[in-house]
């Protein structure tokens, strides 16, 4: 009978050699995979729909307005708000959200700025022709009504 031996040293090393290729490829699939939102939306977003749009050509001249009933409405009630930037606000502080953002961006553009209104269908028309007034007083006189549907090129 032949008699094996007992191997007394043993590898318990792990190759790492592929370690920094899996790394950058994992880093790599959740940069591309993440969608970052701008701003978080605190009221409900039921946009409309329409049937002859334009697509918007410089996106970067646009500031949005969302109007519609509060996602926390026991903290905020149930009437429809205004929420711009990430903070809901009063119709009165429409003037100095407008020229903040006018004040952001490019002097040579600052004439340019687009406000976009994302209202909600079930919201009345009182809250949007409010803010349709402050935003006249702001000199803000290029105002979108976002909706969803087919986009029709001219």
């Amino acid at each position: 009978m032949a008699k094996f031996k007992k191997k007394t040293k043993t590898s318990e090393s792990i190759p790492t050699s592929a370690l920094p290729d899996i790394i950058f490829m994992l880093l790599f699939f959740f940069m591309v995979t993440t969608v970052l939102r701008e701003q978080e939306i605190l009221v409900e977003q039921k946009i409309p729909q329409a049937t002859q749009l334009q697509k918007l050509q410089k996106k970067t001249l646009i500031s949005y307005i969302y109007i519609g009933k509060p996602k926390n409405t026991a903290l905020y009630g149930s009437e429809p708000r205004v929420q711009a930037n990430d903070a809901l606000m009063n119709t009165t502080d429409i003037v100095q959200w407008v020229n903040r953002e006018r004040d952001a961006l490019p002097e040579a553009d600052r004439g340019m700025i687009t406000i976009s209104m994302k209202v909600d269908k079930d919201v009345k028309m009182g809250p949007i022709s409010d803010v349709q007034t402050e935003l006249r007083e702001a000199d803000a006189r290029r105002v979108l009504y976002a909706s969803v549907g087919k986009v029709v090129r001219n």
